[in-house]
């Protein structure tokens, strides 16, 4: 990731974040630093299970995999700094610093939501055509796809903090959110944010909306062949092997799309630091406990690497 020359008079901003609850400070900081400690156990945990259980190593669990990388990266990412600011009576962030965290967020969402395209793909293929499954999802093209997502939005995110750093602020500099976001960012340039706002929307289309009509279309297929299915038992296993992944990708859809997929116009500090709960540690949080809690062979595997977990 490559900085250009700061061409700013602002070097930092401040970070709003709960300034206006103050009375929920002591509140706030418990559940974030709860609920912060129980993702990065949940996704360490499932990053353990699938390297170290043979049971595991299979396209599904590598994709999940990947998923318990990106949580992390994207929680750790912006609530160590929102801890901080609600602990402290000022907080801020160097611009550096504020363009760092800025890469790394837009890096782990739009690898979520590239990911989470590629996995329901992975099912579509799985019970649409199970006798060609490991044929058609082979290691090589696994691994390739995997490295695709990762590399692909890496550019992404590239592209859009290099577009920030080129814009100028002038004053004021709060920041009316918990961490650094390409909406509140724009909202605080005194140059024009014409290209900005252009690859934005370019980015949701891709992103947003195309990822999510593959997605769709995939578990479209995926319902009309399993209604084919004669067997009560097999729609039962089809629909326990999906339904895991569909309540993630509906949690983490609706969060991010209430947050970024909407004009510049009608942005809503509340409303983005509501739905950025969801998406940064909400959804970190609830993945490894939806996938373990409704996955006989992640409970398994836990349950051989923690006996006294229950069966």
């Amino acid at each position: 990731m490559m900085f250009s020359p700061n061409q700013t008079e602002v070097t930092e901003f401040i970070l709003e974040g709960f300034s206006e609850h103050a009375t929920l400070r002591l509140l706030l900081t418990g559940c974030f630093l709860s609920l912060y400690t129980i993702a990065l156990m949940g996704n360490i945990i499932i990053i353990a299970l699938v390297t170290s259980s043979t049971g595991l190593h299979s396209p599904m669990y590598f994709f999940l995999c990947n998923l318990a990388t990106m949580d992390i990266v994207c929680t750790s990412s912006v609530i160590p700094k929102a801890l901080i600011g609600l602990v402290s009576e000022e907080n801020t962030i160097s611009f550096k610093g504020c363009m760092a965290q800025l890469f790394f967020l837009l890096w782990s969402l739009s690898s979520e939501l590239l990911l989470l395209t590629v996995m329901a793909y992975d099912r579509y293929v799985a019970i649409c055509f199970p006798l060609h499954y490991s044929s058609r999802m082979s290691p090589q093209l696994c691994g390739a796809l995997a490295v695709g997502v990762w590399s692909i939005c890496a550019v992404n995110a590239s592209v859009h903090t290099g577009l920030m750093t080129r814009l100028s602020f002038c004053g004021p500099k709060v920041i009316t959110h918990f961490f650094c976001e390409i909406p509140s960012l724009l909202l605080l340039s005194c140059s024009s944010t014409y290209i900005n706002s252009v690859m934005t929307l370019v980015a949701d289309a891709f992103y947003g909306c195309i990822n999510f009509v593959l997605t769709l279309l995939s578990y479209g297929c995926i319902i009309a062949s399993v209604l084919r299915m004669r067997s009560a038992e097999g729609k039962r296993k089809a629909f326990s092997t999906c339904s895991s992944h569909l309540i993630v990708v509906s949690v983490y859809y609706s969060s991010v799309f209430c947050a970024y997929v909407s004009p510049a116009s009608s942005y809503s500090p509340e409303r983005s630091k509501v739905t950025s709960v969801l998406y940064s540690i909400l959804s970190p949080t609830l993945n490894p406990l939806i996938y373990t809690l409704r996955n006989k062979d992640v409970k398994l595997a836990l349950g051989r690497l923690l006996p006294s977990f229950p069966k």
